[in-house]
C-alpha cells in the first residue's frame, strides 16, 4: 500500500491557499442533497457538524453524551496557541509552526502543521465573535500567556476553563443549526461499527444507549471526530467515558492507524492516591508560568519529608533543587511536557520525590504571590487552586502543590492525508482523532487549536472536493440504489449484534473494570513514560493472555434492551486490550527516542532522547489483518524541506 499525503505542490507558506482553490466544490444548490455524519461533538465534531451545516449540507451529529457540552473537551483548562502576535515579542505563523514541529520532535508532517499555524489567527476571530469570554488586558486588549515549548506569550485563556469556553461557542454554532433543521443530534448513542461498501464509507451502526436500539445510518461521507484513546491506561487525565471504539471499530474496517506508541504524559496532575481511583485530575500547564518545580536536594531530606517529620515550608531555599531551571536555563519550567515529565520521574527514580508515595514534585507559588500578591494570582489560577485544595485538602496559597506525570493525550490516532481522509475514501478523521499535526509530542494550548482548526477551517473545505466527486444519488458497484436495506448495512448490523450476544453469553467472574485495571497496569508500567524491549516484549504476552482471559472470563450483567453501562464498558475494554497491544508493538518497532516514545536503551549521556532520523522518520500506519494475527506495517516518510532536523534543545 502506498500512503498517498496528497500534500499540494509550492512553497509551504502557499501550499494551502492555493489547496483552497484547486479543491473541487460543491454548487450550493447541491448542497442540500448531500448528507454527512459526524461523530463525537466536542470542539472538532461540533465546530465541523456547525460548519458544513452553514454550507448547506444535511449533517446528522452523534454524542454519546446527553448533550454535546458534555464533551471532554470541556476539561481542558490553560488555553488555545495562536500566532497573533499580539505581545509584540517576536511570534509569527512560522514560528508556531517551527516550535510545534521542533516539539513534535520532527515527527510530523511540514505541510499540515504550516497550515495549523496559519489558520490559528482566524480561530481567534471566530471565537470572540461567538462571545467567547477570554482574558483580557486592563484596556480591554486580549490577554496572552506562555505555555510550554515557546519563548513567546500566545495562549489566549478564559482563566482555567478555557475548554468548557470554547465548547460553549461552538455548541452556540451548532445549536443553531439544530434549530434551522441542518443538523439532526443524535444524543446517548453510540457509533459500534462503519459501514463500507465498494470501498467507500457510507454510514454507520449505532446502539442506543438508553434503550439499546441498534439502527443504521446512511450518508455520502462520514467525520469521525471521537477524541483520543488515552484511558487505555485506565488512570488518565482524560472523562471516564472517553474510549476509542469508534476509531478502532474504523481500524478493523481497513483505517490505517499511525503512530499509536505516541502518548503524552502531562507533568502536571494530582499524583495518584490509592488503587479505589478511578482517574486523574490534570492541573492545567499554564500554572508553570509562575509556578517553580523542585524537589528537596537529598534523599535524606526528602526521607525526612516523607515520613512528616518535617514540613515543606520548613526546608530552606539552598536545600531546593529547582531542577527544570537548573538544566534548561533558556525555557526554564516550561519545557515541553515530554521533557517535564521524565524529568520529574528521574527526580523520583533518585529518590528524592516527595509525598506519601514518593511519586511527586512540589509545584511552588510562593515567589508570584510575594511578586503580585494572592489576590492576583486568584485572578489567574483561583478556579485552579480551588480545585486543588478540595481533592488533596492542602491551601496552594499556603503550600506547594504536589504533582506528578499522567496519561494526558494522544498524538498517535487515525492515518490521515492532507485533506484529513482517511485512506478508506469518504471517511474523515478530525481532532485527537487523528494523528497529523502534533508529532510525537504535542505542545501545550495545540489540542484545542487542532480541533478547532479542523472543524471550523478545514474539513469545510476539503470535504467538498470528495462530495463533488460523489454522485448525489448513492449507487453501487451493481448500479443498485444504497439504502438502509442493503447488505453491507445488514451484516455490519449483524456483526454488532453477534459481538454484543458475545460479550453477554461469556458470565464469567471478572468485571469490565477488573480487566480494564490490569491491562492499564501493564500499558503505564511496560509502554508509559519509558519502555524497553524487554518490557515491551513482556507487556505484549501478558496483554495476549489478559485478552484470553477476557473472552472466557467476563461478567457483563443485564440486557442489551436497556441502560446498561456494564455492557458500554465491555465492549470498549475489549478495543483498548487490541489497541494496547498495538501500541506495544508499535513502540518495540520504533527503535528510537523521540518525544512521548522514549525508549531506555536510545539517550545520551545526559539522559536526554535519542532520536534515530535515519531509519525512523516515517509515519507507521498499521493496517489490521484480522483477529489475532499480525498487523502489517506501512510507512509514510517524512519529508523535511523547511526546517533543519537537529537534536531538540531547551537548554
Amino acid at each position: 500500500m502506498i500512503l498517498d499525503a496528497k500534500i499540494p505542490e509550492g512553497p509551504l507558506a502557499e501550499k494551502w491557499d492555493k489547496h483552497k482553490f484547486n479543491v473541487k466544490l460543491v454548487n450550493p444548490a447541491n448542497k442540500r442533497k448531500y448528507d454527512v455524519i459526524v461523530v463525537g461533538t466536542g470542539l472538532a465534531g461540533a465546530s465541523a457538524a456547525a460548519s458544513l451545516a452553514e454550507l448547506g449540507y444535511n449533517v446528522k451529529a452523534f454524542s454519546f453524551h446527553d448533550s454535546p457540552r458534555r464533551a471532554h473537551s470541556i476539561a481542558a483548562q490553560g488555553g488555545i496557541n495562536a500566532a497573533k502576535n499580539y505581545q509584540n515579542d517576536g511570534d509569527s505563523v512560522h514560528r508556531l509552526f517551527y516550535d510545534t514541529i521542533k516539539g513534535g520532535d520532527y515527527r510530523a508532517r511540514e505541510a499540515n502543521v504550516y497550515r495549523l499555524a496559519q489558520v490559528s489567527v482566524n480561530i481567534i476571530d471566530q471565537c470572540v465573535a461567538q462571545g467567547v469570554p477570554f482574558a483580557r488586558e486592563y484596556g480591554g486588549l486580549l490577554a496572552n500567556r506562555s505555555f510550554g515549548g515557546a519563548q513567546v506569550s500566545r495562549t489566549f485563556y478564559a482563566r482555567g476553563q478555557t475548554g468548557q469556553q470554547l465548547l460553549l461557542g461552538a455548541y452556540s454554532a451548532l445549536s443553531r443549526q439544530i434549530a434551522y433543521g441542518k443538523v439532526k443530534m443524535y444524543t446517548r448513542t453510540e457509533m459500534l461499527d462503519l459501514v463500507i461498501i465498494d470501498g467507500q464509507a457510507r454510514g454507520i451502526i449505532t446502539r442506543n444507549l438508553i434503550t439499546g436500539e441498534i439502527q443504521r445510518h446512511l450518508a455520502h461521507a462520514v467525520v469521525l471526530a471521537t477524541g483520543g484513546y488515552g484511558n487505555v491506561f485506565y488512570l488518565s487525565t482524560n472523562a471516564k467515558y472517553s474510549n476509542a471504539t469508534a476509531a478502532w471499530r474504523a481500524h478493523k474496517k481497513g483505517a490505517l492507524f499511525a503512530n499509536p506508541c505516541f502518548t503524552q504524559i502531562h507533568p502536571t496532575c494530582i499524583p495518584v492516591s490509592g488503587d479505589y481511583q478511578s482517574k486523574l485530575t490534570l492541573m492545567s500547564e499554564s500554572l508553570r508560568n509562575d509556578g517553580r518545580v523542585w524537589v528537596p536536594k537529598t534523599v535524606e531530606m526528602a526521607e525526612r519529608l516523607r515520613r512528616g517529620e518535617i514540613h515543606v515550608n520548613q526546608i530552606a531555599e539552598e536545600d531546593r533543587d529547582y531542577f527544570l531551571e537548573r538544566k534548561y536555563p533558556s525555557f526554564g519550567n516550561l519545557v515541553p511536557r515530554d521533557v517535564a515529565s521524565r524529568n520529574a520521574k528521574m527526580m523520583c527514580d533518585e529518590g528524592r520525590g516527595v509525598g506519601s508515595s514518593g511519586l511527586a514534585v512540589y509545584l511552588d507559588f510562593a515567589d508570584v504571590i510575594k511578586r503580585i500578591g494572592a489576590d492576583q494570582v486568584s485572578q489567574k489560577y483561583g478556579n485552579l487552586f480551588a480545585m486543588y485544595e478540595k481533592i488533596t485538602d492542602e491551601d496552594p496559597y499556603k503550600q506547594p502543590m504536589r504533582i506528578y506525570p499522567a496519561v494526558h493525550y494522544t498524538m498517535g490516532g487515525l492515518w490521515v492525508d492532507y485533506n484529513l481522509m482517511t485512506n478508506v475514501p469518504g471517511l474523515y478523521a478530525t481532532g485527537e482523532c487523528n494523528f497529523s499535526d502534533h508529532g510525537a509530542n504535542r505542545l501545550g494550548a495545540s489540542a484545542l487549536m487542532q480541533g478547532l482548526a479542523d472543524g471550523y477551517f478545514v474539513i469545510p473545505y476539503t470535504i467538498g472536493d470528495y462530495l463533488a466527486q460523489t454522485p448525489a444519488k448513492l449507487m453501487d458497484s451493481n448500479k443498485q440504489p444504497i439504502t438502509l436495506d442493503h447488505p453491507a448495512f445488514v451484516e455490519a448490523e449483524n456483526q454488532v449484534r453477534g459481538r454484543i450476544q458475545k460479550l453477554l453469553s461469556i458470565n464469567g467472574t471478572r468485571t469490565p473494570d477488573d480487566f480494564h485495571k490490569a491491562l492499564g497496569h501493564l500499558m503505564w508500567e511496560y509502554c508509559g513514560m519509558a519502555r524497553n524491549a524487554e518490557g515491551l516484549q513482556h507487556a505484549k504476552k501478558e496483554i495476549q493472555k489478559l485478552r484470553r482471559e477476557f473472552w472466557q472470563d467476563l461478567k457483563v450483567t443485564g440486557t442489551n434492551e436497556d441502560l446498561n453501562q456494564t455492557l458500554e464498558k465491555a465492549g470498549r475494554v475489549a478495543d483498548f486490550l487490541e489497541l494496547g497491544e498495538l501500541m506495544v508493538d508499535d513502540a518495540y518497532n520504533r527503535n528510537e527516542s523521540c518525544g512521548g516514545h522514549f525508549r531506555e536503551e536510545y539517550q545520551d549521556e545526559m539522559g536526554e532522547a535519542d532520536r534515530n532520523d535515519d531509519e525512523y522518520a516515517y509515519v507507521a500506519a498499521w493496517e489490521w489483518r484480522g483477529e489475532n494475527q499480525p498487523e502489517t506495517l506501512h510507512k509514510e516518510e517524512l519529508k523535511f524541506e523547511n526546517v533543519k532536523l537537529t537534536k531538540r534543545s531547551y537548554k
